[in-house]
């Protein structure tokens, strides 16, 4: 009989806990909602279709009534956004008291209204005249704030904040900013606000179009990166870029400041010189992504929690300038249709047409095993192992000594235990059967002696 002692009944009721609350929102998983599109579907419609994922929170771009509205007493939390139009005259005396006013308090606390982040990357705009204006706006609608305290006010930053990122741990801010953030830092740690920026590997790829880059940047297997300066190795290219902002935050006296990530997110399509703008990679970077901040792992410098990340975004934008890739975030389609399938929906089946419409399990097609191709090498499989049992969120005990799959002991047979687990936990998806394109999808049963490899339909 199972006890409250026995490990192994523990371990059991923590996935079974685990599960119960992945089928409810998630507050560290987020997802942007912008607006520069002339066929979105009305505000009630989305926040249909946001009740019916485990996403946790929205951040808009602005204040629109309509959608805060919609979203009341849906549990989902909402970050409201002051445009850097607004932060001239939220600067002047008193303007603060009417802004919030008009645009929080009226909604408040049937909406979830979290934070307000008052500009979006305005420190690296160029704008000197407005970066100076920054500071005075956020401390007048704080001072505003005084009815609705829980409300934190912040401002976004895009990694041209920083000077020197690579490795993480070397993360310093541009000296030229150095001054005017240390006032604007001090000021969100007396308000208990976070930092929130924008990583994006998608562009980090763009200027390093390499296979191995692809697949640091993808959460995909890879041989890792060692940080000389703290000699810790990272496996994908967000923790990397996390954590140059928690080793800059903390070389200006911030070690302990909350980071939130305001977008994050991997284009579907893109314009002919776009590398790596696909739906296979999209699907991948936010899919791996989002079983990432699932496994609480955390980054190397902050092990063991899951930064709140905001991922970019609910539907692509028709209407934005620039690149094709700008117009093509989107994880769901204006008709209410996922995209592609990242593994957010509650039910974790495919959402229909309509937001009132029932959600029905998409059709199994059989049960399949992911294994290793067979002209892979030994060190590519190697990698493999070392990245998925060096995750922790697969357990690998199995094929350790005395392990049921430990026999026969060679890399090949592990290498497959292994990728057939990563794939069969996070969601039997064709991207969690990948591994840089050293993997495939079977319907053989590959089980042997006394190991039985997991098996899903799909």
């Amino acid at each position: 009989m199972a006890t409250l002692s026995n490990p192994s009944f523990l371990l059991h009721l923590s996935l079974i806990i685990t599960a119960m609350c992945f089928a409810v929102s998630q507050p560290f998983i987020g997802v942007n909602y912008g607006q520069v599109a002339d066929n979105l579907p009305a505000p009630e419609a989305s926040a249909e279709l946001l009740k019916s994922t485990t996403v946790g929170k929205v951040r808009l771009y602005g204040a629109d009534p309509a959608i805060i509205k919609s979203l009341a007493n849906s549990g989902i939390r909402i970050v409201i956004g002051a445009a850097n139009g607004d932060i001239p005259s939220l600067a002047s005396d008193r303007l603060g008291d009417s802004w919030v006013n008009a645009n929080v308090l009226p909604y408040y606390p049937e909406s979830n209204i979290t934070m307000i982040a008052v500009g979006n990357e305005v420190m690296s705009s160029g704008d000197e005249s407005l970066v100076s204006q920054l500071l005075p706006a956020m401390q007048n609608v704080q001072n505003a704030l005084n009815s609705a305290p829980k409300i934190k006010v912040s401002t976004v930053h895009s990694m041209a904040v920083l000077t020197h990122s690579d490795p993480p741990s070397s993360g310093s801010f541009d000296p030229a900013l150095v001054n005017t953030l240390q006032q604007l830092l001090a000021f969100q740690k007396d308000n208990e606000s976070p930092f929130a920026f924008n990583p994006y590997p998608f562009f980090s790829y763009q200027s390093d179009p390499r296979p191995e880059t692809l697949a640091f940047c993808l959460f995909q297997p890879n041989s890792g990166r060692v940080d000389t300066g703290s000699g810790k190795v990272y496996s994908n290219m967000f923790d990397a870029q996390v954590d140059a902002v928690h080793a800059a935050l903390s070389s200006m006296g911030f070690k302990d400041m909350e980071i939130v990530i305001a977008e994050t997110g991997w284009p579907s399509r893109g314009d002919s010189n776009e590398v790596g703008a696909s739906v296979e990679n999209a699907k991948a970077y936010n899919g791996n992504l989002i079983a990432h901040l699932r496994s609480l792992v955390g980054t190397p410098l902050m092990p063991g929690k899951s930064v709140d990340t905001f991922i970019f975004a609910l539907y692509d934008e028709d209407l934005k300038r620039g690149p094709a890739s700008e117009r093509a975030f989107g994880l769901f389609k204006t008709d209410l249709t996922m995209a592609y399938d990242v593994g957010l929906d509650k039910s974790g089946s495919t959402h229909k047409n309509s937001p009132t419409s029932p959600i029905t399990p998409a059709p199994k097609t059989g049960t399949q095993w992911c294994i290793p191709k067979v002209e892979v090498t030994e060190a590519q499989l190697q990698a493999n192992i070392d990245y998925i049992c060096g995750s922790q969120v697969v357990d690998c005990g199995p094929i350790q000594p005395e392990g049921a799959c430990y026999e026969p002991n060679t890399i090949s047979s592990h290498a497959a235990f292994a990728m057939n687990l990563y794939y069969q936990k996070f969601g039997r998806n064709p991207w969690n059967c990948d591994f840089s394109q050293t993997a495939m999808l079977t319907s053989q049963n590959p089980s042997y002696n006394a190991c039985v490899y997991p098996g899903g339909s799909t």
